[in-house]
């Protein structure tokens, strides 16, 4: 992957880490670097370089979302249980004006009450949620068509 490449950041929120062994009947049996992995693959083939973190701790999270203001074309981000709590990062996102999908693996409408409410999808352009792994997928092909970019150019 060379430096000139257009760059997407994918953020995982906490727990995620543990995907492939925490509850896969909720989550999948794949692990997050089988996705990472996934995800580099699919970034390769549209002609974007795919960045990938995974973060336990909210502060973290706001890190990464600040160090890509300005130097990427967009964000997919899983907020994890922070999708229910965190205004801190809804600021984040809103605050670093960079295009943000959220997604989620799971469908969080067919889940507990309290998983049905987001704080941070309202600072993303768009949502994606329940279809696993293809969720983050299809945000980073929506990240890329936003942009407008050719592969083949």
């Amino acid at each position: 992957m060379t430096a000139s490449r257009p760059r997407v950041v994918v953020l995982h929120g906490p727990n995620l880490n543990l995907l492939g062994s925490r509850e896969p009947e909720v989550y999948g049996s794949m692990t997050l670097a089988q996705l990472d992995a996934s995800l580099a693959s699919l970034g390769e083939a549209l002609g974007v370089e795919v960045e990938c973190h995974q973060a336990n701790g909210e502060g973290a999270l706001i890190d990464h979302l600040h160090a890509a203001r300005g130097r990427v074309l967009g964000v997919v981000i899983n907020p994890a249980a922070y999708t229910h709590t965190s205004v801190a990062l809804y600021d984040a996102i809103k605050a670093i004006e960079v295009p943000t999908v959220e997604v989620h693996l799971s469908n969080t409408y067919r889940r507990e009450p309290f998983r049905q409410r987001s704080l941070t999808a309202g600072a993303c352009v768009g949502a994606i949620i329940g279809l696993g792994a293809d969720s983050y997928r299809l945000a980073l092909r929506y990240l890329v068509d936003l942009a407008e970019l050719d592969p083949n150019s």
